[in-house]
This record gives structure tokens, sequence and C-alpha cells, in this order.
């Protein structure tokens, strides 16, 4: 990559470097279409290996290049793209770039948040069918995100990080699990990058070893990546000649059983992807002791289902009351256990395998088995328990900007993206990772008893539809019920309206009309949402709710746009299109 994202980059020296790596005996080079430095500059990188290879005087069916799309560059900015049309036509582009008519292996560079994998896979799936690649390969993927895309095509590689100093790829399982179903693991960032360099360089353990083989300590932190298993290789970025026959030399290098133990010992996490024929030690489980892992959305439920636990005897551990991170939690956990502890419930997020990996290895190590509650709450509950616990906590719905500096000292103050990028992220446990068993446990809202009063509640952006409305609302709110007006108004934030104009204009139709009614906006713009009170977002709902002890099943939400339903839904409102007469069919057109 550096050969071409470099600001000082030289062609012709990287042709050199590249072709030098050839003689040393690099058999596979990973490429991408955005190894550039702005999109008016796509395929560079992909072009200098093809000038490298198409001058080199060896055998060119012996290399393998694999290149990646779904990354764009526009002013040299990393932006994901795996929209099926966009996939194509990166295809073809790298295609041309190489010279070639297929593609050895293409890999999609990044997992768009925006377009469902499944859609980029099948794009994938569809340029393997037309006969420009020749194997399908994944990046940045999880356990899930492999399995997903297995469903629709077979996955021949899986790039992700991996160093001895980032093991993420181990502890979330992903290596394990390409070597189980014998997919290639291609491992970028190997040596861990520039920053780590000084600490590669001084480590004692990668020093220790190097000196038996004459070897240097980068060239051991390679092999360690490479004696994980013989599907796993490492993919280190070189930019000077030396460097490109260094990374060949870590490849011969073959360590011994007292190599491993002393890496072993340092990098404990390697032993996790195989044992090589070594018998696994752990300690005996313990009969008398247990770990509840208890793990779901933010605002699933986690911390009620925690102090029932603590009622019945558990040690909580959680980060949001001691701070740090999630792994800074494990020398408590070890502490906690070596006092005496039996039980200890840790109720954090735990929405990856990564996040529990941790947990899991020390508690192996402990000879404590874990018992996983994932509480299977969904998006919509959470997002309604999330802005419910601010309008406790705060008396209001806090804006977008109240809410970022709220987050400086409150952790449930988080605006609605976190809950989607959890959603995104979410691995449902397996028991593969090693629980000792997995109970799920639904989600059920309970109203509180004073919750007892109703409303009919309508979404009116225009006051003229408020004007509509106004007499079947008049007989609601003679038979009792509470009339209340919900509305979006997004030029508030754009400068073109005041908030104050928006209601006056509500309020002289509810004097024209003789309904008055309680207005609650949202003023911010359009975009993604940085706000609790967008619809579908239930923001002005919950706060309807709290304000008024209202029983949303009985309440009446009246409106015809295309998110209303889910609205809604989220709130437990009846949904209405149509408003009649309280004497009529009380719920009208229901939807």
């Amino acid at each position: 990559m550096r050969l071409s994202t470099a600001p000082d980059r030289d062609d012709t020296r990287s042709v050199a470097v590249l072709q030098a790596a050839f003689d040393a005996g690099v058999t596979l080079v990973d490429t991408a279409d955005t190894y550039c430095w702005t999109d008016e500059d796509l395929g560079h990188n992909e072009r200098l290996v093809a000038r490298a290879l198409s001058s080199w005087p060896g055998d060119r069916s012996r290399v393998v290049v694999a290149t990646k799309g779904g990354l764009t560059r526009p002013d040299g900015r990393w932006e994901p793209d795996g929209r099926a049309r966009s996939l194509a036509a990166a295809c073809e582009r790298s295609c041309r770039a190489l010279g070639v008519n297929r593609l050895d292996l293409y890999q999609l560079h990044a997992v768009d948040p925006r377009v469902p994998l499944t859609t980029s896979v099948r794009a994938l799936a569809a340029l393997k069918r037309r006969g420009l690649i020749a194997n399908i390969g994944l990046c940045n993927v999880t356990v899930r995100q492999i399995d997903e895309a297995r469903r629709i095509t077979d996955i021949d590689a899986v790039q992700n990080a991996l160093s001895v100093w980032d093991d993420g790829a181990v502890v979330g399982g992903v290596v394990e699990h390409c070597v189980r179903h014998g997919i290639r693991f291609l491992a970028y960032r190997p040596i861990g990058g520039a920053k780590w360099a000084p600490r590669t360089a001084s480590d004692v353990a990668l020093n220790d070893v190097a000196a038996r083989h004459g070897a240097t300590p980068f060239e051991v932190a390679l092999a360690w990546v490479s004696d994980l298993d013989p599907l796993v290789v490492p993919l280190p970025g070189v930019t000077r000649i030396a460097t490109a026959q260094s990374a060949v030399r870590a490849q011969a290098l073959r360590f011994t059983d007292a190599d491993r133990l002393v890496l072993e010992a340092r990098f404990p996490r390697g032993r996790l992807t195989h044992h090589r024929g070594r018998p696994r030690v752990t300690p005996a489980v313990r009969a008398d002791a247990e770990i509840a892992l208890v793990m779901g959305l933010p605002a699933a439920g986690k911390s009620e289902l925690a102090r029932q636990f603590v009622a019945n005897g558990y040690v909580r551990l959680n980060r949001d009351d001691r701070g740090g991170t999630l792994r800074a939690l494990l020398p408590e956990l070890d502490r906690a256990v070596q006092a005496g502890a039996t039980r200890l419930v840790l109720d954090n997020t735990y929405v990856t395998r990564q996040s529990r990996g941790d947990v899991l290895r020390a508690a192996d190590a402990l000879g404590v088995p874990v018992r996983c509650v994932h509480l299977t709450t969904s998006l919509d509950d959470a997002q309604v328990n999330a802005v419910t616990r601010l309008v406790e906590r705060y008396g209001h719905l806090p804006g977008d900007g109240e809410l970022q500096a709220l987050r400086t000292t409150d952790v449930a103050a988080f605006p609605p993206s976190v809950l989607f990028r959890y959603q995104r992220d979410l691995e449902s446990p397996d028991a593969s990772e090693g629980f000792a068993r997995i109970e799920t446990v639904p989600f059920k809202r309970v109203i509180p008893a004073t919750h007892v009063n109703r409303a009919v509640i309508a979404w009116c952006d225009d006051p003229d539809r408020l004007a509509i409305l106004a007499p079947p609302l008049r007989d609601y709110r003679d038979a009792g019920w509470r009339v209340c007006a919900l509305s979006w108004q997004p030029g508030i934030e754009n400068g073109t309206r005041a908030e104050a104009d928006v209601r006056a204009a509500f309020a002289a139709v509810g004097e024209r009309t003789g309904l008055p009614v309680e207005l609650d906006l949202c003023p911010h713009g359009a975009g993604p949402p940085r706000c609790w009170c967008r619809k579908p977002l239930p923001g002005l709902g919950v706060s309807l709710i709290r304000r008024h002890a209202l029983d949303p099943g009985q309440c009446l939400f009246v409106g015809d746009g295309p998110q209303d339903a889910a609205f809604a839904r989220k709130l437990g409102f009846q949904h209405v299109t149509t408003l009649v007469p309280p004497s009529g069919p009380r719920q009208g057109a229901v939807v």
C-alpha cells in the first residue's frame, strides 16, 4: 500500500522493491484499487504491480495477485462503497489496471454499513460467474459475517489485521473459524505497523528467539503469524528491498518447542488456534464457581438483570462503574476469584466474539465455567429504553448538541448511531466459543402501574394537517382523551424557519378550530440521525408517555407517512391512518 500512498512515492524504486520480492520467492502480492492518493489516482498500485510483473524475467505464473474493491478515495479519504454496480465497475477497472482477463483473488475491502453484506457478496458471486474473478475474499469481517457470506457463495480468503500486538482476529475466533473451514487467512499489518516498531525491536521474547536463529525480532514476529497455522499467511507491507528480503527470510524460520514456549508465555493468545499436537493443560473445572456473562445491545436491560444476580450473591464487574476497557476488568476478575469469590456477573455489551473471548480465556485459566445470558432485546425496544433512561435522568429529551456534551460524563447519553453500530456488530453467542451453557432472555416491557392515561397523538408536519383532523380530535378531547401533536421541522436547524414562528402557526390553527393542542417537535435536519426525536426514532413519543403517564396500548397514533407504522410499533401505540370519532370504531383504519 505504502508504495502508492506515501507522499514521496517513487514508481521506479517501487518496481525494484517488488521485483526484489519476486526474486526472493514471494508468491502472493496483495493490492487494491484504492492504494493511491485520491479517486483521480485509482488503480495506481495495481498498475505498479502489473508493470513490475511484466518486466520481471522470472516465472509470472507462480505469483498470485490479490486485489480489493469496495472503498473509494474522495479527496484522499477512505469511504466504503459496497453497492453491486460499484463493485462491478471496480472489478472491471482492476482487470484493466492489472492487464488480466480474470483476477486471481478479489476481496471486499470493507463492509459498507449502508449496504447489506449480502448485497455486496452477491455482487462478488455474480462477478465470479462472469469469469472476472477466480476466488472471493472478505476483509475486516467477523465470524458472523463470514458465515453470512458463505450461505451465498464460497469464500476462499479472509483478510483481517493480525500480529503479536493485535490479536483480535484470534480472540474473536476468526482465525480458528477460517482454519476449521479451510479458508485462507491473510494477516495484514502482521508486525503491527510503524507505531509498534520500537516495541518489536526491544521486546525481550522476540529478541531471545531471534538470537537463537540469527534473525531479527521483526522476522520472528512475522514467523509467529505464519506459525499459527499453514492457512495463515502474513502480508507485510514493505517499501525497501532489504525489508522485502527480510520478510521472505521470516517464512523460512522454523520454531522449536522451546521457541514456542517463550513466545506463548509472552503472547499467550497464540495458543488459541491450535496446540501443535501437544495436550492442552487447563485447570479442572470448578463445580462451586460460575461467571455469568450478561450480553446484549446497549439499553437492553443488562443492568437490571445484573442487579438480580447481585441480589443472589454474585459479585458484579462492570466497565461503566469502574472505568477503563473490557480487558482492564480481567485482572479484577482474577483477583476476585483468587480472593475467594465463587460467583461473578459481568454485564457489558459483549456483542462480538472478540469482546467475549478475553473473558472466556481468563475464566478457562481459572477453571471457572462461564454461563452466557443473552438479552435478545430488539433494536426497537433498546431505542425506547435508551430514550426513557435519558428522559428520566434529565427530565427532558436532550438534543444532539447536549448529547455530545453529556457523553463525556454519562455513558448512557449516546446518540442513535451507537445502537445501529452495535446491532450491525452483534454476533449471537455460540457453544464453540467455550460457554458452559447459553441462555436467551427475551425482553418484556412493563408499563408502570401509574400509567393509565390515554391520548390521541397526531403527526402533523403542516399546520393545515391539524386543521383537517380537528373535528374528530375535538370529539376525542371532549371524551376525556388528551390530544397531542408531533412534528418534524428541519427548517429550524437549517435556518429557514424560526421555532417561534412554527409554534405560532400551530397555535393559530388551534385557536381557529377551537382545538389548542400540545405540540412537540424535532427541529433537526435530514441526514444520518444525530437526535432521538426524528421519526421513526421514538424520542418524542417517549417524552409524551413519561410526561402524561400514558398507557401506550390505550393511545391512538394518527399518521399516514411511510415511517408512521414503525414509529407506532416501537412505542406500542395503535396506529391509524384515518381518525373516526370515538363513538365509532375506536381504532379507525388500523395498519
